[in-house]
């Protein structure tokens, strides 16, 4: 009983680091999109602070950017607000993480975007397509197939630095493991324990990318040839 109960508090906690671990892969995603915006803006106001803020998130530890937005962010709404508003250790590890995450993967998203040939938005605007929908439509898809193995990278370590957040009292599946060792004293067996539901989340992970990696394969084939096409019908006419 003592056994089942143990495990069931580990998958408890294993619950808690796949929610931080989405939470913080899809406010990152977004973070990301719009680092890459700011740093690739022609504006020289935009894009020199983006790329000054980035350029500190990628020169700070990881476990520093933790601990600054757990401490710093209840000073910073103060400072603010006139209020003491206390943000949650979780939530502050879903900031911490998805800044993290941002300021990586927001480079692989330029580069992925510059990956594009200029003649795929050339010949959207020579068919009269609107740049937005032609982004959308064309260049987006192209620039994902580009960016996975990238970002597919950034999460498995993002999912490794969801261990950070122990330190600011978030359980999550390490730090139970550590206090289930530390109760039963039987540390290989729940460390190994922690270590297979990591796999096991990296294993699907993969396994959902390559999905998505053909999905988005077969997508760019077909939307650059029938844009290829079209333009090539225009130039004979």
């Amino acid at each position: 009983m003592a056994l089942s109960g143990y495990a069931l508090t580990l998958l408890e906690a294993s619950w808690i680091t796949i929610q931080l671990s989405f939470a913080s892969v899809i406010v990152g995603l977004l973070l990301a999109v719009a680092f890459a915006g700011g740093e690739m803006s022609r504006y020289k106001l935009l894009s020199w602070p983006t790329t000054a803020f980035v350029t500190v998130l990628r020169g700070l530890p990881e476990l520093l950017v933790v601990l600054f937005i757990f401490f710093g962010s209840t000073q910073v709404l103060f400072l603010i607000t006139g209020d003491y508003v206390e943000i949650s250790p979780f939530w502050s590890g879903v900031i911490a993480l998805s800044l993290i995450f941002a300021a990586y993967a927001s480079q692989t998203l330029r580069g992925a975007l510059k990956a594009v040939p200029n003649g795929q938005r050339e010949a959207a605007s020579a068919l009269g397509i609107p740049k937005s929908h032609a982004f959308i439509k064309i260049v987006l898809p192209q620039a994902i197939r580009h960016a996975l193995p990238g970002l597919t990278n950034q999460w498995l370590v993002l999912l490794k630095d969801t261990a950070l957040v122990s330190l600011i009292g978030v359980t999550d599946l390490l730090k139970q493991a550590q206090l289930t060792a530390a109760a039963t004293h039987q540390s290989f067996t729940w460390y190994a324990s922690a270590a297979a539901v990591y796999l096991v989340i990296t294993i699907i992970t993969q396994r959902f990318v390559k999905v998505l990696d053909k999905k988005y394969s077969v997508q760019d084939a077909s939307q650059g040839h029938s844009v290829s096409a079209a333009s090539s019908k225009e130039a004979t006419a």
